[in-house]
């Protein structure tokens, strides 16, 4: 009997320090045990407490950094804000004109150097010339390349995209001010990471590319984290 009561004790002392820990999910959200996304917040970064935590991210809907805890009308924008990070989310590739031709094809077609090649149907191009401003290789067969988001969909959704509306993140998707034709191994070297972080090996494209990452963000009112801001600041005044 003594030995079962210990073990609970400790069982229920693992559960308390289990559930005060602070969790920094993967899209950059603070979860406390009061979040109802805490339990489902699987991939994470452990904190000891939420001030701590949002030095690096930001908090999720519901959390009132002064005073506690704010008792707010479930409504589908407040779901929205505390939702995870999913590509689903942001829908795929729109071919908004009904042409057949999706916006990665489109623009290929608008990038490319030369005349396009298409396929029979005029729907997907099978040929063409791409200069990849991000290592300034040239690319002739469109496979050899993504069409990859300067700002990436993660990275937006962390800073401020969650909150928005499905119509409002299928459009920030296929913006063509946020694409670019990149080689494909680089594009996934880069994966959802900003400036702070990563920046194209072609030397001669990073200022370029810092400053257009910034105009995208004022655009469509993304916010840097507080660890990013001023790294990203000193970062284009190096390169520009």
């Amino acid at each position: 009997m003594i030995r079962g009561f210990w073990t609970l004790c400790f069982l229920l002392l693992a559960f308390e320090v289990y559930a005060s820990e602070v969790k920094l999910s993967v899209s950059g959200i603070c979860h406390d045990e009061h979040s109802a996304w805490y339990q489902r917040t699987k991939n994470f970064t452990a904190f000891g407490d939420m001030e701590t935590c949002l030095s690096s991210g930001r908090p999720y809907s519901g959390y009132a950094a002064q005073g506690g805890y704010q008792n707010l009308k479930k409504t589908a924008e407040v779901e929205a804000q505390s939702q995870e990070y999913d590509r689903a989310l942001y829908g795929g590739w729109d071919d908004l004109d009904a042409d057949c031709q999706n916006t990665r094809h489109e623009l290929l077609a608008e990038l490319s150097t030369a005349e396009v090649i298409w396929d029979d149907r005029g729907c997907s191009v099978q040929r063409g010339r791409w200069i990849d401003p991000y290592t300034s290789k040239i690319f002739t067969d469109p496979s050899d390349l993504d069409v990859d988001h300067l700002v990436p969909l993660a990275y937006a959704h962390a800073r401020g995209a969650s909150a928005w509306a499905s119509e409002k993140r299928t459009t920030f998707a296929n913006d063509p001010r946020n694409l670019f034709a990149v080689e494909a191994s680089v594009n996934r070297s880069k994966g959802s990471r900003g400036p702070s972080s990563w920046l194209p090996p072609n030397e001669a494209f990073k200022c370029q590319y810092i400053v257009r990452f910034i105009r995208i963000m004022i655009i469509y009112d993304l916010q840097f984290l507080p660890s990013e801001d001023a790294e990203v600041q000193k970062i284009r005044a190096s390169k520009c």
